[in-house]
C-alpha cells in the first residue's frame, strides 16, 4: 500500500560562475571554476549517481547557466582542471611529508584525506565522466532523475539593463545554448539574482546625461513566454510582501556595511496572507497571444535553515572552515569552531566527527519540510510544495560536507515516504496553477531590491553598459543583413559576446562585496574597451574600408580569449521581436 503524500518538495540548485577562461588563474579567474568543479559539480554528480544506484531518483532541479555550461564544455577548462588537480595532489603530498616530519599526525591525517579527495576527483573526471561534466548532467536529465533549468546567457541583471533588446538577447542565447548542449527546449529559468521587473514606463536609474524620458518596458515574464519558457523562481517577499530575507548578507562583511546605508530607505511591503509560497501561480502577460508563465516561490523557513550564517547547518562548529587555508597549497585543516571565532582561534578539523553530524541535520530538515507541508495542507485544504533554492556552490565549495548532506536529506525523504520528491517541471505538470498574480519589482538580495547591484560603489559600471547596449543595437540595425561580408559578421558577433560578458551581474556583486573588487572592475573596463574597439572596426568595415593587420590581430585575440556562444545571432539585436 502506497503511503499518502502530504505534499511535494524540490531542491533547486543554481550553478553559476562568470566567464573566467583566459582571464586570470589565481586568486581570481580559472581557479574559481576549478574549485567549483572539484568541490561542487563532481561531488553533486557523484551523490546523484550514488542515490540512483540505491534505487532513489534524486529529482533535483538544477540550474546550469549558459556561460557556465559553455566553460565546462570548453577544452581549455578540461586541460586547466587536470593541471589544477595535479597541483592540489602535489600540495597534499607536500603537507603530508611536512606534518609527519614535524610530528603532527592529526594534520597529516587530514592531508591524506585531501590527497584521497583530489585523487578520486581526478579519477572520476577522467574515467567516470569522460571529462564531460555537461554530458553527465545531460544524461541524468535524459533518464528523468534531474531537471536542468537555464538562466540569462551571462547572468545579466535583467531589471537594470536599459534595453529590452538586451534581455531578449540574453534569453534567446540561453535557449539556443541549452538546446545545443542538452538537446531539448528548457522548461524553466532561474532569473539572474531572482530579479524581476513588471511592465511599466521605465527610466534609467542613473544619470546618463541624455535627459531620457520614461519609456514602456516589457515585463520579464513576457520574454520567457515568447521563448516557450514555462516557469521561473522568486523570493517569497515578491509574492506575498513582508520582509525580504537576503541570502548573502551573512557571508560578506562588506555587504553588512553597505546595507547599513540602505536600511533606513527599506520599507517592507504589507504582507498578503492569502498568497503562499507553497502554491504556484501564473504571472500572466496582459498581452493577447502570450501564454502566462508559472512562478515558484522560495520557502523562507528551509532557506534560513541552510543559508543563515548563525542558525544554518553550515555553521556547525565541527564542519570544515572555509576561510582559513594553509599556504602555499591552500588546503584547509581547521573546523568552524565558532561562527564568530577569528582565524587564530580555529581548532583542528576532525572529518569523522564532522560527517557524523550530517544524518541528524538531514533528519531535522526533512521534519521541517514535513511540518511545513502539513501546516499548509491544514490551512489550505490541499497539498502544496516546498521549494528550497540555493546557490549550488554552497554545497561542497563553501560547505565542504554539503553534498553529503544533500545525499542524506534526499534519502531521508525517500525513506519517510510521505513527501513527493519532484522536479519543478514535474510538479507544474501535475499541479497547474489556478490563480494569476501580479508581482512587484525586486530580487532575492537583502532588502529585496537592486541595491547590491546598483550603489555608489558600482553605479559607474551601468553607464558603460548602457552606452554599449545602444551602440550594439545601432550596429545590428545597420549591418545585420550584410550576410555576404563574413568578416563584418565575425566582428559583430564578437562585439555581442563582449557585451554579454560586460552585462554579467557578477561584476557589480563582486564590487559590492569587495570579494574581488579590483578584478571585477578590471573586467568591466576590459570588456567595455574591447567592445568599443570592435564597434569601431565594424563601422570601418561596414563603410568598405580595409582593416589593418593590427585590427585583424585584435579580432583574433578577442575571439580566442572570449570563445563563447558560437551560435550567437546578431538579428537578436536588430529589433525587438514583440514590441510592448
Amino acid at each position: 500500500m502506497t503511503k499518502e503524500k502530504i505534499g511535494s518538495f524540490t531542491f533547486v540548485l543554481h550553478s553559476h560562475l562568470p566567464y573566467v577562461l583566459s582571464h586570470g588563474r589565481w586568486p581570481h579567474g580559472m581557479d574559481w571554476i576549478n574549485e567549483a568543479a572539484a568541490e561542487t559539480y563532481i561531488p553533486l554528480l557523484n551523490i546523484f549517481n550514488r542515490l540512483i544506484s540505491e534505487g532513489i531518483s534524486p529529482k533535483v532541479t538544477i540550474g546550469l547557466t549558459p556561460v557556465l555550461t559553455e566553460m565546462l564544455a570548453n577544452d581549455e577548462f578540461k586541460a586547466e582542471f587536470k593541471s589544477y588537480l595535479g597541483q592540489k595532489l602535489e600540495a597534499a603530498g607536500n603537507d603530508i611529508a611536512e606534518f609527519e616530519r614535524l610530528g603532527q599526525p592529526h594534520y597529516a591525517m587530514v592531508a591524506k584525506m585531501w590527497q584521497d579527495f583530489y585523487r578520486n576527483t581526478y579519477k572520476d573526471f577522467i574515467e567516470k565522466y569522460n571529462q564531460n561534466l555537461v554530458g553527465a548532467f545531460a544524461e541524468l536529465q535524459r533518464n528523468g532523475h534531474i531537471e536542468i533549468i537555464t538562466c540569462g546567457a551571462t547572468h545579466g541583471y535583467f531589471p537594470l539593463l536599459s534595453q529590452d533588446i538586451s534581455i531578449q538577447a540574453q534569453v534567446k542565447q540561453a535557449v539556443s545554448s541549452y538546446m545545443r548542449h542538452y538537446g531539448r527546449q528548457p522548461r524553466g529559468i532561474w532569473l539572474p539574482e531572482c530579479a524581476y521587473r513588471p511592465r511599466y514606463e521605465w527610466t534609467p536609474p542613473i544619470d546618463t546625461g541624455k535627459n531620457t524620458k520614461p519609456y514602456l518596458r516589457k515585463g520579464i515574464e513576457e520574454f520567457l513566454s515568447e521563448n516557450k519558457i514555462e516557469y521561473f523562481f522568486i523570493d517569497s517577499h515578491l509574492l506575498k510582501g513582508g520582509k525580504a530575507i537576503g541570502v548573502y548578507l551573512d557571508r560578506f562583511d562588506a555587504l553588512q556595511e553597505l546595507w547599513s546605508r540602505f536600511r533606513e530607505q527599506y520599507k517592507p511591503l504589507p504582507e498578503d496572507t492569502e498568497k503562499t509560497p507553497h502554491n504556484i501561480y501564473w504571472v500572466g502577460p496582459t498581452v493577447e497571444g502570450k501564454m502566462p508563465v508559472a512562478v515558484f516561490s522560495r520557502d523562507p523557513k528551509t532557506g534560513l535553515q541552510v543559508w543563515s550564517g548563525e542558525h544554518g547547518y553550515p555553521g556547525d562548529p565541527h564542519y570544515l572552515d572555509f576561510h582559513k587555508k594553509r599556504f602555499p597549497g591552500g588546503l584547509r585543516y581547521w573546523q568552524v569552531t565558532d561562527t564568530k571565532a577569528d582565524l587564530a582561534d580555529k581548532t583542528e578539523y576532525a572529518p569523522e566527527k564532522a560527517f557524523s553530524r550530517i544524518p541528524e541535520q538531514a533528519g531535522h530538515f526533512k521534519d521541517l519540510v514535513k511540518a511545513t507541508l502539513a501546516a499548509h495542507k491544514k490551512k489550505a485544504g490541499s497539498s502544496g510544495i516546498v521549494v528550497s533554492p540555493y546557490d549550488a556552490e554552497l554545497f561542497g565549495h563553501w560547505w565542504f560536507e554539503g553534498p553529503e548532506w544533500i545525499y542524506h536529506t534526499i534519502k531521508a525523504f525517500h525513506n519517510d515516504g510521505g513527501i513527493d520528491m519532484v522536479t519543478a517541471g514535474e510538479y507544474l505538470d501535475k499541479s497547474r496553477p489556478t490563480h494569476v498574480v501580479s508581482i512587484p519589482e525586486g530580487s532575492w538580495g537583502e532588502g529585496g531590491y537592486h541595491w547590491i547591484w546598483l550603489n555608489d560603489l558600482n553605479q559607474w559600471t551601468w553607464k558603460h553598459i548602457y552606452e554599449s547596449e545602444e551602440e550594439m543595437i545601432k550596429l545590428a540595425k545597420k549591418f545585420c543583413d550584410k550576410k555576404d561580408d563574413a568578416l563584418l559578421q565575425d566582428i559583430l558577433k564578437q562585439a555581442a559576446r563582449e557585451l554579454l560578458i560586460l552585462q554579467s551581474s557578477d561584476w557589480q556583486f563582486l564590487i559590492s562585496t569587495r570579494a574581488a573588487r579590483d578584478y571585477a572592475e578590471m573586467r568591466v573596463v576590459r570588456h567595455y574597451d574591447d567592445f568599443k574597439r570592435l564597434a569601431q572596426l565594424a563601422w570601418k568595415k561596414g563603410k568598405g574600408e580595409e582593416l589593418s593587420k593590427e585590427d585583424l590581430n585584435f579580432l583574433d585575440y578577442c575571439q580566442k580569449r572570449d570563445d563563447i556562444f558560437p551560435d550567437i545571432d546578431i538579428k537578436w539585436y536588430k529589433e525587438l521581436e514583440f514590441k510592448p
